[in-house]
This record gives C-alpha cells, sequence and structure tokens, in this order.
C-alpha cells in the first residue's frame, strides 16, 4: 500500500471524526470529548500491537522524536475541538486542512527547492480558504466571532504538521507501532495532566460515549496509516492527502447539519483542495 493509499483512508477517517465533533461539541464538554477519543485511540494501538506481536526496540531520537509527536497532537487536538465548537465547519475544515503549506514551507528553510507547480499549489490553497473564509455569513446569533475561531485552527495546523513530520521521521527509525505508541503514550498524559490542573471533566455522558468511542477508533486508524507512511517512498503525501479530510467534513455538514454553502463558497473550497491535490503530485 503506497502513501497516498494511507493518506486518503486517513482523510476518510478523520471527516468521519470531525463532523462527530462539531454534533457533539454542542453538548458535551470538549475536554471529556478529546480523554475519550484518546484513550480509545490508545487501547485501539494497544490490540493493534497484540494482534501483530510487533515491537521495535527504540532509539534516543526516535523516542524523543515520538515524544515531541505526541505534545504536537494534543495542540492539534484541543485546537481542532474548540475550533469545530465555534464553527461554521466550511471556515475550520480548509484552514484546518492547509497544514500541507507548512509542508512546503518548512522543507524551503531546510534548503529543499519547491517548484513552481507547488508555489502555485500553496497559492491555491490560500486562495481558496481565504474565499471561503471571506463569504462565510458574518452572522453573530448562530457562530461566534470568527477571529478566535480562525486562530484555533491555524493552531491545530501547525499541530498535525509538527505531528506528522516528526511522527514519521520516528516511524522511519524504529518502526511505526513502537513509535506511534509512544506518541499516544504522551498525549493521553498529557490530557490527563490539562484536565487535572484545570479541573475539566473527564466523563461525557452515557448518551455521548458510544460516538466517542467511535472517533477513536477512526482516529486511531487515521494516525496509525499516516504515521506508517514514514517507512515508505515520499511520507510526506500521506500527510498531504489525509488533509482532504476536510472536504470529507464540509460535506457532511452540508448533508448532516444543513449548514449553507453558496456557489462561490463551494469553489472556493474546490481551488483550496485541488491546490492541496497538487501537492501531493
Amino acid at each position: 500500500m503506497n502513501a497516498l493509499v494511507l493518506g486518503l483512508i486517513a482523510a476518510m477517517c478523520w471527516g468521519f471524526h470531525d463532523i462527530c465533533v462539531r454534533f457533539l461539541s454542542q453538548k458535551t464538554p470538549l475536554t471529556s470529548c478529546i480523554f475519550i477519543v484518546l484513550v480509545t485511540g490508545l487501547v485501539f494501538h494497544l490490540g493493534l500491537m497484540g494482534f501483530t506481536q510487533e515491537v521495535h526496540a527504540l532509539t534516543p531520537r526516535s523516542f524523543w522524536s515520538s515524544i515531541a509527536a505526541g505534545f504536537c497532537f494534543v495542540i492539534a487536538t484541543f485546537g481542532l475541538y474548540f475550533a469545530f465548537e465555534r464553527g461554521p465547519v466550511r471556515l475550520v475544515a480548509p484552514l484546518i486542512a492547509s497544514y500541507p503549506i507548512l509542508s512546503v514551507l518548512l522543507a524551503t528553510l531546510q534548503g529543499s527547492t519547491a517548484t513552481a507547480l507547488q508555489w502555485v499549489a500553496v497559492l491555491a490553497i490560500v486562495v481558496g480558504v481565504g474565499l471561503v473564509a471571506a463569504l462565510s455569513e458574518d452572522n453573530p446569533d448562530e457562530v461566534p466571532a470568527y477571529g478566535p475561531t480562525v486562530l484555533f485552527s491555524l493552531i491545530s495546523a501547525c499541530g498535525f504538521a509538527g505531528t506528522f513530520a516528526l511522527g514519521q521521521m520516528a516511524a522511519d527509525l524504529s518502526g511505526e507501532l513502537s513509535t506511534t505508541l509512544v506518541t499516544r503514550i504522551m498525549a493521553v498524559a498529557l490530557v490527563i495532566a490539562i484536565l487535572l490542573l484545570f479541573k475539566k471533566p473527564f466523563w461525557p455522558g452515557k448518551s455521548a460515549l458510544p460516538w466517542l468511542i467511535a472517533m477513536g477508533i477512526a482516529d486511531g486508524v487515521a494516525l496509525y496509516v499516516v504515521m506508517s507512511a514514514g517507512a515508505l517512498p515520499s511520507p510526506e503525501i500521506a500527510a498531504v492527502t489525509s488533509s482532504m479530510f476536510g472536504l470529507v467534513t464540509i460535506v457532511l455538514a452540508w448533508i448532516l447539519l444543513k449548514e449553507r454553502m453558496t456557489v462561490p463558497q463551494w469553489a472556493g473550497c474546490v481551488v483550496a483542495f485541488v491546490g492541496v491535490g497538487v501537492l501531493a503530485l
């Protein structure tokens, strides 16, 4: 299985996950949602390791990279949940899904030369996201102010970019299952510490639990397949194509949550996600 397919699998899983976030965040404490989803993802990963019997020793570099990836994943997760709580999906999803831009910029700063086509793709993403944001209805009775929503979304995008870069580097050194386990343990431990420090709830309530478990499994599959691309040629393609989850989220929001989409907004989404697709070439 190549990196492109792995990324698309992740996109489908995270698309389902994120539309559930938008629905549950209206009536369930966000902190308890994050806790249950991450714990479920950890349990899923432990089960996967038990099934495959695949365990590798970690080098110091892969261990600390996995720890850092877990830290970035928590930042990305909190940013994502808070952004989707505020909404609307049509604004949040493209912003978070723009994290491949950071990969191109980081590669350029490290001495790699980006092609003209890659820069055109970056411009397409920026223009597409700008169209969606500019054409969103600014109705305070429906959604909060867009400023904090944009900030949370961009924080999440930066967190995901760091998670994938560090996680794939660790997976290439010591295998994806062992390194992702360290990342998940770090993420759960950090979330527990945050919830205890700020005295936030752990329990989401019985009605939300089945959905959160399903979200945790989807998140477990998505993170694992993206990290596993670290040992494949062009692993960054998995991270890029996984960002197409935003398109899945937007369509589901239109179908299930009845969030209105105008023709120009759909055009902006198409432009943004075509740019993401070009970056995968």
